[in-house]
This record gives structure tokens, sequence and C-alpha cells, in this order.
């Protein structure tokens, strides 16, 4: 049984850090894409970031760009973001998601991703 379980979501004030971490277990998802979305308040999910296989491509929305930082460790099977300068309007639940196919080369923000995590809150205070 394939799970992703995301972590380190909490309570933050603005301009804090946090540091969201994604453990998969049930497959490898080493030679995968994998993403983080968000769903705010009464918004729709949306696509945070994304990173290929090796770790060398990412993708950033335009939101988070220069603030967030997507990485991977694939002896361990995770992927983390790194959160900092966090504004109220990042406050969200956060998801972890991974593509199934193999060595996907398609656009890291159009990608269709099949296993996703169950959510970690982040919730940033003004």
């Amino acid at each position: 049984q394939v799970q992703l379980v995301e972590s380190g979501g909490g309570l933050v004030q603005a301009g804090g850090s946090l540091r969201l971490s994604c453990a998969a277990s049930g497959r490898t998802f080493s030679r995968n894409i994998m993403g983080w979305f968000r769903q705010g308040p009464g918004k729709e999910r949306e696509i945070v970031a994304a990173i290929r296989w090796s770790g060398v491509s990412t993708y950033y929305a335009d939101s988070v760009k220069g603030r967030f930082t997507i990485s991977r460790d694939n002896a361990k099977n995770a992927v983390y973001l790194q959160m900092k300068s966090l504004k109220p309007e990042d406050t969200a639940v956060y998801y972890c998601a991974a593509d199934s196919k193999i060595y996907g080369m398609g656009s890291l923000s159009g990608t269709e991703f099949n296993f996703w995590g169950q959510g970690t809150q982040v919730t940033v205070s003004s």
C-alpha cells in the first residue's frame, strides 16, 4: 500500500519559516516527479512546487518563488519543502504528491500526480 505522509506543519508568525517533510512508503519514488500542493480556505488546490527525480529540475509557483525551496532525498524516499518569509496568504493545507510515471519528461507544472498524502496544516499569523 502506497502512502505519502506529510509532517512539519504548524502555526508560525509572518516572516517565519517551516520545513515540511513527506515520507513515502509502499514503493520507491526515486525515479518519479514529486510535488507539493496547497489548498487555502475557500480556495482551489494549487501547485506550489515540483521536482524531477534528479533533483536538478524544479518548478515553483510565482507566489512562492524566492521563498520556498523543494528538495528530495531519494535514498530516504522523501521530499521536502523549506518555506521562508511566510505570509498569512500562505496559510493552507499542504499536500505531498507523486507521479506514477517513471522518468516523466513532461512539464513539471503540468504533471498529473497520482499519489497524494493526507495533508498538513500550515497557519501563518499576521
